[in-house]
């Protein structure tokens, strides 16, 4: 008996693990606020077995100083914008900055993955404890999937990537 509920459970596990693994995710799914984080975008497949031709993603209010990571065959479009909320980074007060960045131009076969990298700041203002969301539409030759969606439901159709903020490091030789 125990060994067929083994199996059983195992089984429903398998079943489900390509929908867990099928969307966009962060490769790192923790990082501080008020430090730096390198965001690596992995993406497993095309839309419905069609090839992948771009990737937009939208930076959410209070990540700052935003940097993509060049990709070779793919250009790169920077969408600049305002931001709800001033903004201090580097002793500037800023009022606008990267929103969205785009890979386009480029073609990821649905056979294969991919990453698509870009270097941030999460401002001090950001709150610990709460994810942080960066939505992506997955454009492809045939179709598109928008991985928006940002409820935090363990069933979303279309998972946004988030990121779990956390409470800055303690400095060191400082207890909590």
């Amino acid at each position: 008996m125990k060994a067929s509920f083994a199996l059983g459970a195992l089984a429903a596990a398998l079943l489900f693990m390509p929908a867990v693994q099928a969307h966009v995710t962060l490769q790192t799914r923790q990082a501080p606020v008020g430090s730096y984080y390198k965001a690596v975008l992995r993406v497993p497949h095309g839309c419905q077995g069609s090839d992948t031709t771009a990737l937009r993603v939208r930076i959410p209010e209070g990540v700052l100083g935003v940097k993509p990571q060049l990709k070779p065959g793919w250009t790169i479009n920077i969408v600049q914008g305002p931001y709800e909320h001033t903004q201090e980074f580097h002793g500037a007060t800023l009022d606008h900055g990267v929103r969205e960045l785009v890979w386009k131009g480029g073609r990821l076969p649905d056979a294969y993955y991919d990453e698509f990298a870009f270097f941030v700041f999460l401002s001090p203002t950001l709150s610990a404890g709460q994810p942080l969301y960066f939505p992506v539409v997955q454009t492809c030759e045939k179709g598109v999937e928008r991985w928006i969606d940002t409820s935090g439901k363990p069933d979303a159709a279309g998972p946004a990537p988030h990121l779990e903020l956390t409470r800055p490091a303690a400095p060191a030789g400082h207890a909590r």
